[in-house]
């Protein structure tokens, strides 16, 4: 039976997202193992509303923020040798990275 490492990259900053399934597919290329990806995942929004005045005086006048998570999933074929590579990878300040390991 053969095994394969589900990768899920999540970050608010879709750039950092980007860069890391790149250099991941990097490895995987030169490796030459199974990739598939990077498969989008739903962006979870999180938006707040706050009012203007603090104090409730004058306006009823709104400030609107909202914060993105982008997901990615990416499937690798369970080599020792990308494994380690994958793992030495930098990861930047802000991004979460979850490997796991999945028969088939």
């Amino acid at each position: 039976m053969a095994t394969r490492a589900r990768i899920k990259v999540a970050s608010i900053d879709i750039g950092r997202v980007n860069q890391i399934c790149k250099d991941i597919r990097d490895i995987a290329e030169k490796t030459g193992v199974d990739f598939r990806g990077p498969i989008p995942l739903p962006t979870k929004r999180m938006k707040v509303s706050t009012r203007k005045s603090p104090s409730g005086e004058g306006k009823a006048t709104w400030e609107k923020y909202e914060l993105r998570v982008h997901k990615r999933l990416i499937d690798l074929g369970a080599d020792e040798r990308t494994l380690r590579m994958v793992m030495r990878v930098p990861i930047p300040e802000g991004l979460s990275i979850e490997i796991e390991m999945v028969d088939n």
